[in-house]
């Protein structure tokens, strides 16, 4: 098996196609700083003709049985899987995440990607019972129209799965904008539904200027749905722009996980499931958990306990043997770990594991853990998108629920405890889209995925993700 990078070219009409302009940017190996290939940088010449394909591809698509739309979409989950090992091996050498986490996330994208499948049988209409018995009333459901897509690079296949494979199941065409820092990964993604053999149109893939592409693509007439994951601030922007030309928006925004470890809670669990997934993908995940509330008691033995879990982390190089832990993306996250250790520090947080860069080459960070951290932490208000862990300690449940629930942030949160009744307390009181007790963060498929609050609005898991991508129409028929 071959390491090498290749390039990454735009997909317009089922064809790899340069930029008109040639121009391209490079693509930067996070584990070195150095470059590993290029990818092609889209202007507007190239976006006419991505969007002309995409209503060319809709057409068809909408005509073509749900059946078959389904029969598609498991070939392409067929050969994602087929290819795992070499998608995989793309996606650390770009995004830097361990290896074994790269290939988690491509079968999980096939495994998304074949439910959706199954969904696209189950979009259901209703006949309404009619007051006038000559006539009969239909609902029917039909698909919004081309899709514009917009997605991060801590996740490349995730995040454009999980859009895609909701656009596809209902019948619309997906054109998306992946990230420049991480092409090569989503290309192979969409490589497979080409070569499944998804008509010309119903699949496109460009890159280049975040800004430039939003501000063209969210207003042009052929777009009838955006969907956004991404941080706050940018979500909050594009969203304006979608309703101002009227545009069915899901946006997936920021989150600051909090994670409420009461007092019968189980520690070595905790740390275990809640310490596995702080530190995943080096922290840059945005349900990660971030806000550890520690009950009291339990905090100095939970604390040691996660330090011990994060000083038994090995950082490398994803592509190395035992890595556990990858670099960041690029050398600003190094700049905003070492600004958020520094803030913690100053306002009185005890730096207990961590903390500081390691080594001179690649983008890494030590896995950190602060205890005793004032609310006044940058880290306690904002959303740190690395691997650096909080504890306060709380002494009343509510409390720690008036905590979790203080910032506008409602993406992901995690709660530990043996009791039923604080876990009925957790589910009704705090502010989530997600919860999860007792366990890591478990996102399916077949479960919704989405935020409230600042933390955006929509879903990408469950029945719910279809509905983003329906319109609903209302018929009446009378026999004459």
């Amino acid at each position: 098996m071959t390491d090498r990078y290749p390039d990454t070219r735009l997909l317009i009409d089922n064809q790899w196609v340069d930029a008109a302009s040639g121009k391209t940017l490079d693509v930067l190996n996070p584990a070195t700083g150095q470059p590993i290939g290029k990818v092609a940088c889209a202007s507007t010449v190239d976006l006419d003709r991505a969007l002309a394909a995409a209503q060319r591809g809709f057409e068809t698509w909408r005509k073509t049985s749900a059946h078959e739309r389904s029969a598609v979409m498991r070939r392409a989950a067929v050969l994602l899987r087929e290819r795992a090992d070499t998608i995989a091996r793309l996606l650390t050498q770009e995004q830097g995440k361990p290896l074994a986490e790269a290939k988690g996330e491509v079968l999980a994208g096939a495994t998304i990607i074949e439910w959706f499948a199954d969904e696209a049988l189950r979009v259901y209409g209703r006949i309404v019972p009619s007051r006038n018995l000559a006539a009969q009333q239909l609902v029917l459901k039909e698909p919004v129209g081309p899709v514009a897509a917009f997605t991060p690079w801590n996740f490349p296949i995730n995040q454009v799965v999980r859009k895609l494979s909701a656009a596809l199941a209902t019948g619309c065409s997906f054109l998306v904008k992946a990230p420049e820092e991480t092409p090569a990964s989503p290309a192979a993604l969409l490589a497979a539904f080409v070569d499944a053999g998804i008509p010309a149109g119903v699949v496109g893939l460009v890159f280049g200027h975040p800004a430039e592409i939003s501000s063209y693509l969210i207003p042009h007439p052929v777009i009838r749905k955006v969907t956004f994951t991404g941080s706050t601030p940018v979500g909050k922007e594009l969203a304006a722009l979608a309703g101002r030309h009227m545009k069915r928006v899901t946006m997936e925004l920021g989150g600051h996980a909090p994670v409420i470890v009461a007092d019968d809670a189980d520690v070595a669990l905790a740390v275990k499931a809640a310490g596995g997934a702080k530190f995943r993908n080096a922290g840059q995940v945005c349900i990660s958990p971030t806000r550890f509330l520690v009950h009291r008691s339990l905090k100095d033995a939970f604390a040691e306990a996660l330090v011990k879990h994060a000083q038994g982390l090995k950082v490398g190089d994803g592509l190395a043997e035992g890595t556990t832990m990858g670099p960041l993306a690029n050398d600003r996250r190094l700049a905003a770990m070492a600004q958020v250790v520094a803030d913690a520090r100053r306002k009185g947080a005890t730096v207990a594991a961590g903390g500081e860069r390691v080594g001179q080459a690649g983008n890494f960070f030590a896995p950190t853990v602060l205890t005793d951290v004032p609310l006044e932490a940058d880290v306690f208000n904002n959303e740190p998108f690395g691997p650096v862990a909080a504890i306060r300690p709380f002494d009343t449940l509510d409390e720690a629920i008036a905590e979790a629930n203080r910032l506008p942030y409602g993406l992901a949160a995690y709660a530990f405890t043996r009791s039923i009744k604080n876990a009925h307390q957790l589910a009704q009181q705090v502010e989530a889209g997600m919860l999860w007790i007792n366990q890591p963060a478990a996102p399916s498929a077949e479960m919704p995925f989405g935020g409230i609050k600042d933390s955006g609005y929509g879903s990408e898991g469950g029945p719910e993700a279809l509905e983003a991508y329906l319109v609903t129409k209302s018929v009446s028929i009378l026999a004459v």
